[in-house]
Parts: C-alpha cells; sequence; structure tokens
C-alpha cells in the first residue's frame, strides 16, 4: 500500500557465497583441501578390511575342504589324517615319549590316548615303558608301519601334486612365506590385551 515501509521478508534466503554455491552444484563441486585424501584414506581402510576378511574366509575353507580331500584319498588305507599325523612323526622321531608326541602334534593327552590305542590295536604302534621312568610310555613303529608310511608318502605327494597343480612354484614358495607370517603373527598374539581394547 502507498505510504507502507517497505520491510526486508525475514524469511528469504540469504545470499550464497562462491563456496556455499560450489558445494550445492551438483556436478563439478569444488573439495576442501584433504578431504578428497581422507576420502581416499577411509576406502582403502574399508578394502583391506574387505581383503582380509575374504582371505581368513579361504584360509579356513582351504583347509577344510583340504582335510576332506585327504581323508578321502587314503579312505582305501583305512587310515586317518590324524593317525597319520602320528605315524609321520614318529617316523621322524621313533620311540619318543607319549607326552613329548602330544606336545609335537599339539592336542591333547587324552585324545592321543585314544589315537594310539587305536593304532596300536590295527599293529601299527607299540608302547613300551621307559627305562628311566617306570610311569613314562614310549611309542614306537611296527615293522608293518614303516611300510605303510612308505605308501602313504607317496600317496600324499600325488595328492599334493593334484592340490597345487595350478600354482607355478614362484607362487608356492610366496604362499609359503605368506602362510608362515600369519602363523608367526597369531603365536605371537597376546590374546587378552587384544580383548582389552574392545
Amino acid at each position: 500500500m502507498d505510504g507502507e515501509t517497505n520491510l526486508p521478508n525475514k524469511r528469504a534466503r540469504k545470499p550464497l557465497n562462491r563456496e556455499r554455491l560450489q558445494a550445492a552444484r551438483p556436478f563439478g563441486a569444488t573439495i576442501k583441501p584433504g578431504s578428497a585424501a581422507r576420502a581416499n584414506v577411509d576406502q582403502a581402510s574399508l578394502d583391506d578390511d574387505k581383503n582380509a576378511i575374504r582371505l581368513s574366509f579361504l584360509i579356513h575353507d582351504v583347509s577344510r575342504m583340504r582335510r576332506s580331500a585327504y581323508d578321502q584319498f587314503m579312505k582305501p588305507l583305512a587310515i586317518t589324517r590324524a593317525q597319520w599325523w602320528v605315524l609321520a612323526n614318529l617316523s621322524r622321531q621313533d620311540g619318543m615319549m607319549q607326552t613329548q608326541l602330544a606336545a609335537v602334534l599339539d592336542v591333547g593327552k587324552a585324545s592321543l590316548g585314544i589315537l594310539i590305542e587305536k593304532l596300536e590295536r590295527s599293529g601299527w604302534l607299540t608302547r613300551q615303558e621307559d627305562p628311566n621312568d617306570k610311569r613314562a610310555k614310549r611309542v614306537f613303529l611296527t615293522r608293518p608301519a614303516h611300510a605303510l608310511i612308505a605308501r602313504m608318502t607317496k600317496m600324499e605327494h600325488s595328492f599334493n601334486k593334484q592340490v597345487l597343480a595350478d600354482l607355478t612354484p614362484e607362487e608356492r614358495a610366496t604362499l609359503v612365506t605368506a602362510l608362515q607370517k600369519i602363523k608367526d603373527s597369531i603365536g605371537r598374539m597376546d590374546f587378552h590385551a587384544a580383548m582389552q581394547a574392545f
């Protein structure tokens, strides 16, 4: 109306400065210095976490599948993978004490006792008292066990050849080095301290 003073509209939008206009643009927006680098670091960290999880699943799956395939491969000999490890370690050091063998295999004494009893009943092992300690038992391979080990060694070479057929010698060497590093890292872990971080 005439004579009325034109008052500023309080609801009117404030003028956009250059930075706000650039930020509001759908394309070609100017990114503040450092934000792109932070985004790249965050994405790289996310990708690394995903790859670590994928690697963990692969290690687990390969180990599980190899155990199952190995047991099927050795099934005609009526020897399980666990029993084979007992025989294989005794072939390197025959006459070990039962407690020593349990430590080498990293299994409980009770579990090893069950394995040894089965192998003893099958005629592959014999237990004898230690001459210096009547309470201790030493485990020895029988003569038929040596022939069995020779046959199983040849079969294992054939099995490994099939499993690793798609890897070059260089890739095998790299894989051995990488897995050994993972094994060493796990061996150094302080699980109590790690849980305190969560």
